[in-house]
């Protein structure tokens, strides 16, 4: 299993910044995609989450990598922060964690010359209480701990306000609310903002969190078991995809691994393994 995990919180990224530098020498690479090894295989490092994203991969790397000419080293973060710089910079071939609002304002507020494919999987967000049974029974005053990243922090807003908990400037791009934008939160609910790898943690400190999928299913969390509210997948922006530089956009064993990404062989996976909904595919 070629795994390599580097589990870092977001004030750590500039000495991890400076970490993943050191593997490699932060230049665009204008020739192909990974290394070849023995034999013709390629072999492509991919940043990825740890868990679906890292899983996925995993799979693909044992069942079906071999056939399309191509090996996979994952390199797992836990924090959302990091792969698109590492990819940027050259320290990853390509990487797979993310969804559309978050790659685009990493991109608009970076700079950074990547792209991404058509998505491969969809982790509902759901609102989660040790304290609760139902959303019914939160009290007047209720504390709910939110993403303090922008995307995120919208999507959870967008989660609560379609339950009629609060609502929301109707002006404002629904990607881009913020705490700031609700305009009617008759219950007095406070809100939280913590770091995404950090929710799961906050759900003995406070009434209620909305958390991002991986993070809940590395908890042991199912958004259809556990979750009081759990976000539509129907027309859902937020499904997760690879993403690479710009320059490996058609590179042939790039294509590949995105090509099994959206095969049937991953969508049976995805099925089969997580059969109760806490991660669905997206093609």
């Amino acid at each position: 299993m070629k795994h390599t995990k580097l589990s870092l919180s977001a004030g750590a990224a500039a000495a991890a910044a400076l970490v993943l530098s050191a593997c490699g020498d932060g230049e665009d690479d204008a020739g192909p995609a990974g290394e070849e090894l023995e034999g013709g295989i390629v072999e492509l490092t991919v940043g990825a989450s740890p868990a679906p994203h890292a899983d996925i991969l995993q799979f693909i790397d044992d069942e079906l990598a071999e056939d399309a000419g191509i090996s996979i080293q994952i390199q797992e973060f836990d924090d959302y922060n990091l792969p698109n710089e590492a990819l940027d910079d050259g320290d990853l071939d390509a990487n797979y964690f993310q969804h559309e609002p978050w790659f685009n304002s990493e991109v608009e507020e970076n700079g950074y010359d990547i792209v991404h494919f058509e998505g491969v999987h969809i982790e509902p967000f759901a609102l989660y209480s040790s304290q609760h049974e139902e959303v019914g029974a939160l009290p007047e005053g209720a504390t709910i701990a939110l993403n303090n990243d922008p995307s995120n922090q919208a999507r959870g807003l967008v989660l609560l306000a379609e339950e009629g908990l609060i609502e929301i400037d109707e002006d404002v791009d629904q990607q881009a609310l913020t705490i700031n934008d609700v305009t009617e939160n008759p219950n007095d609910f406070e809100f939280l903002e913590a770091d995404a790898a950090a929710l799961t943690r906050t759900l003995d400190d406070v009434d209620a969190a909305v958390i991002n999928g991986n993070y809940a299913l590395e908890a042991g969390l199912s958004p259809t078991d556990d979750g009081l509210l759990v976000e539509d997948a129907d027309d859902n922006p937020h499904a997760n995809f690879l993403a690479v530089r710009a320059e490996h956009e058609d590179d042939e064993h790039i294509q590949a691994l995105q090509d099994l990404l959206t095969s049937d062989e991953v969508r049976e996976h995805i099925e089969e393994t997580w059969d109760d909904g806490e991660i669905l595919p997206a093609f």
